[in-house]
């Protein structure tokens, strides 16, 4: 009797529980949730495309601050980053380095502190390419470049194309005793009426090196060295500062000299220099002004959108006519000086990656071995 009391219990219980279970699922109550489970699930494909685009939104958020390293001038910088400041809000720095910039950046390779190479010639920057120095981007524009002008693999691009022009004073010189070719200038009719700059001037390092190379190319580099001894000799003075040089001439300490064209005709034009071009038979060499995002640098987001602007039809225009710069971007003649696209000279044929890898030990020599040998220097 007294178990099948317990048995009727049991079953009593068991009926109960399965009565509250039923219950309770009419009453909607969830199973336990397995963490390991949900932490695990997929996202949807809408929400993986909207974290996709809220982190390309964040890695393109432009940094609030940019350095940049160049060799232009202040007024050129500080008229282009104030205008970068207005559209952007970054807040741009720089530091002009002259004939510094390229060892300067090299030197900070593992460690950078600027974000922007912009200025000075374009072998400088195909030798720092192969030092791996700069990060490679597609701006805007880039295909409207020629290809003279851009580093194939989109490194670097030209932002100026800069002639380096003999000229001369027409108070000094006749039209009929000027030289036809560079290799006059080691004539000795010329001696004492030669000014240059030194090779810290980018100008200056391309413009020796380009004349070796014309002898080099024709297996005469020694031939090439003797004419560069002879060109020392008829050189007056080296300048540090491209105004000195130009007011020596205005002076008429000097008769004959070379630079960019931009400063020759913004002297002839802007500080009434008597000052001419002279078209010689070999031609000038063309110096490609570029820019380029330095690798690894703090601010990259900023950078890139700095060169994308810099190399824009519109700063290359108004380049064009607040300094006399020649534009690379074709667009950008549309509102430039009228001369920028009416001007002819000879071209000089230069193999510009070959004057990248000799450069340096060119104008080492020329430094320690040429410049002022045999002559009295204060």
């Amino acid at each position: 009797m007294k178990k099948k009391k317990v048995i009727s219990f049991l079953i009593m219980a068991i009926m109960i529980l399965a009565i509250v279970g039923c219950s309770q699922q009419d009453k909607g109550v969830e199973e336990p949730i397995d963490v390991e489970e949900e932490v695990a699930k997929e996202p949807t494909e809408e929400e993986a495309v909207e974290e996709e685009a809220v982190a390309e939104e964040a890695s393109e958020k432009l940094e609030d601050k940019l350095l940049i390293y160049s060799t232009h001038s202040e007024d050129l910088i500080s008229m282009v980053a104030d205008e970068f400041e207005k559209e952007t809000g970054v807040t741009v720095e720089f530091i002009n380095l002259k004939g510094e910039l390229a060892e300067r950046v090299e030197a900070e390779k593992n460690n950078p502190q600027a974000d922007v190479m912009f200025g000075g010639a374009s072998n400088l920057f195909m030798d720092l390419k192969e030092k791996d120095l700069f990060e490679s981007f597609e701006p805007e524009w880039v295909d409207k470049l020629d290809p003279l002008f851009k580093d194939s693999e989109n490194f670097w691009f030209g932002t100026i194309k800069t002639p380096v022009a003999l000229f001369y004073n027409t108070e000094v010189v006749d039209v009929e005793d000027l030289p036809k070719d560079w290799s006059d200038l080691a004539d000795e009719k010329y001696e004492g009426e030669l000014i240059f700059r030194n090779a810290l001037s980018s100008s200056a390092r391309v413009m020796y090196s380009a004349l070796l190379q014309q002898y080099e190319k024709n297996s005469t580099l020694d031939e090439g060295w003797e004419f560069m001894k002879g060109l020392d000799k008829n050189t007056k003075q080296y300048f540090d500062s491209g105004s000195l040089m130009m007011q020596s001439i205005g002076r008429k300490e000097a008769s004959i000299s070379f630079s960019t064209l931009n400063d020759v005709l913004d002297n002839k034009l802007n500080n009434d220099l008597p000052i001419e071009i002279v078209n010689l038979g070999s031609g000038y060499p063309v110096i490609t002004d570029a820019i380029a995002v330095i690798k690894n640098s703090p601010h990259p987001v900023a950078a890139k959108a700095f060169v994308e602007f810099a190399g824009s039809a519109k700063i290359q225009s108004m380049l064009a006519n607040e300094f006399n710069r020649m534009p690379t971007h074709p667009d950008a003649y549309a509102d430039s000086p009228e001369w920028m696209a009416e001007v002819t000279f000879n071209v000089m044929d230069v193999d510009w990656a070959n004057l990248a890898a000799k450069q340096s030990e060119w104008m080492q020599k020329w430094d320690t071995q040429i410049k002022d040998a045999g002559k009295d220097v204060e």
